[in-house]
């Protein structure tokens, strides 16, 4: 039987853990909001850039540049995870979806057709690389600690995918979770190149808002380029800030899990004190009263 100064120190222990859990909660839900807000900005600029699209393309997608080599040519994936854990399964979700994806691409190759050059990885988050370390050509970055860094880590990947593109990369994915529901998550792919033209089609097709319509001030293929330039950003921004709000909020669930479990074993160990402080007590007392009639 434990004595009552080891119950007493595991107490403590699971008070103190208690505390560093609580906190853990509140930091969670705070930035979980903090990214829900960077999301939120988006919609004005989004709208703009749409808005763009549908003045550029009036004359139809032929417009578009190039879509780039595709088919069986070299192909990159970009994977969002953590830098830190206590997330539950939140990096080996979204590794699993990349290399399942990956290897049914693989699969597709018809008999005798020429292999597919070796695909580019780029993990955003440290925790992926153990997970995705068997891939050749594997890039790492770390995700921004707040809604501030998002931007920066964003240009990079962007310039990343530019020299992909510049080495002749037809086809980049991206994979990220998606916030679902309370405290909870699901694995997201979206293609970045090439191009859907169907989607850009239908931001030409869409009415104007006024009677008055806007003309373009610079040449079309220039004023198109910067505007997929912005469209990409805005579409890697909402994914990584999304990534980032399911981080927090699996890590709250498991805050909140933990702090139950926590509160289970408090109550348990507690109640084993007070037993074996009791028993103690009651140890004591017959002592008193054995020695008293004794005495007497």
């Amino acid at each position: 039987m434990e004595s009552p100064q080891a119950l007493q120190q595991r107490i403590q222990s699971l008070g103190d853990l208690q505390q560093i859990v609580r906190t853990m909660k509140a930091l969670s839900a705070v930035s979980i909001r903090q990214y829900e807000r960077a999301v939120e900005t988006l919609a004005d600029a989004e709208q703009c850039i749409q808005l763009g699209f549908q003045v550029a393309l009036r004359d139809g997608v032929q417009a578009l540049p190039d879509r780039g080599r595709g088919g069986r040519g070299a192909a990159g994936v970009i994977v969002f995870g953590t830098d830190h854990g206590l997330c539950g399964r939140f990096n080996e979700v979204i590794a699993e979806q990349a290399l399942e994806q990956a290897s049914e691409q693989a699969s597709e190759q018809a008999p005798g057709e020429q292999a597919p050059a070796a695909m580019h990885w780029l993990a955003v988050g440290e925790r992926l690389l153990p997970l995705l370390d068997q891939q050749g050509q594997l890039e790492w970055m770390q995700v921004p600690s707040s809604a501030a860094g998002i931007t920066a880590v964003v240009q990079r990947v962007l310039l990343r995918v530019d020299d992909w593109r510049a080495q002749g990369v037809g086809r980049v994915e991206l994979f990220h979770n998606r916030p679902s529901g309370r405290s909870g998550y699901a694995p997201t792919r979206q293609q970045l190149f090439p191009f859907d033209r169907e989607r850009f089609q239908r931001f030409a097709q869409r009415p104007w808002p006024s009677r008055q319509l806007p003309q373009a001030m610079m040449p079309k293929p220039a004023l198109l380029r910067h505007l997929l330039r912005q469209h990409y950003f805005f579409m890697l921004f909402r994914a990584l800030a999304e990534s980032l709000t399911a981080e927090h909020g699996g890590r709250l669930a498991a805050m909140q899990a933990a702090e139950k479990n926590i509160d289970e074993r408090l109550e348990e160990v507690t109640g084993r004190f007070r037993r074996v402080r009791q028993e103690q007590i009651t140890s004591e007392l017959l002592d008193v009263v054995s020695g008293f009639e004794a005495v007497s």
